[in-house]
C-alpha cells in the first residue's frame, strides 16, 4: 500500500486538540486584539477547519501584516532548497496565539530604565550588559572539626 500525501497526511497527533482542551472554541481567542507588527505562534486547532494553514507553518513564528474581521495575515520564513523565501499566509485567529518571545525582552528594558534613572541620580553610569554566568573563583575547601581517614578495599580472603 502507498504512502498517502495528501494536505493532512501525518498530522494525528499535531492537530488533536489536548486533554480537557476539547470541545467549543473559548470566547477569549476570538475577543483577542491583534495588531500590525504583532509576534505570533501558529498552532493549529483540528476542531476549526476554516482558514486552518498547512501542517508545515504548526509551531512557527511570524509577524501580522494584515488585520481583517476574522483572519489575520502572517509573514512566515520558509526556507525552500537553499534560500530563505518570506511566504505571507491569512490565517483565522482560531489557530493563532500572541507570542511570548518578547516577554522577557520587555521586562528586561524596564529594569534597565529604573537602574539607569537610578544611576541618574546616583551620579553612577550603570552598565545594562549581560555577561554569562563565570566559573566560581578558585578557593580551598577546609573540613572543621573532622579527621581525615582512609578508605581501601578489603583484601580478597576466599572461599575457606
Amino acid at each position: 500500500m502507498g504512502r498517502t500525501k495528501g494536505v493532512r497526511a501525518g498530522t494525528r497527533d499535531m492537530f488533536s486538540r489536548g486533554f480537557r482542551q476539547k470541545g467549543p472554541e473559548k470566547l477569549s481567542t476570538y475577543l483577542f486584539c491583534y495588531k500590525v507588527g504583532d509576534i505570533v505562534d501558529i498552532k493549529v486547532n483540528g476542531a476549526i477547519h476554516k482558514g486552518m494553514p498547512h501542517k508545515f507553518y504548526h509551531g512557527k513564528t511570524g509577524i501580522v501584516y494584515n488585520v481583517s474581521r476574522t483572519a489575520l495575515g502572517v509573514i512566515m520564513n520558509k526556507q525552500v532548497g537553499n534560500r530563505i523565501i518570506k511566504k505571507r499566509i491569512n490565517v483565522r485567529v482560531e489557530h493563532l496565539k500572541h507570542s511570548k518571545c518578547r516577554e522577557e525582552f520587555l521586562v528586561r528594558k524596564i529594569e534597565n530604565e529604573k537602574r539607569k534613572a537610578q544611576g541618574r541620580v546616583d551620579g553612577v553610569k550603570v552598565d545594562t550588559k549581560r555577561y554569562p554566568k563565570q566559573p566560581l573563583p578558585a578557593h580551598t575547601v577546609k573540613a572543621k572539626g573532622s579527621t581525615l581517614s582512609r578508605i581501601s578495599a578489603m583484601p580478597y580472603a576466599g572461599l575457606e
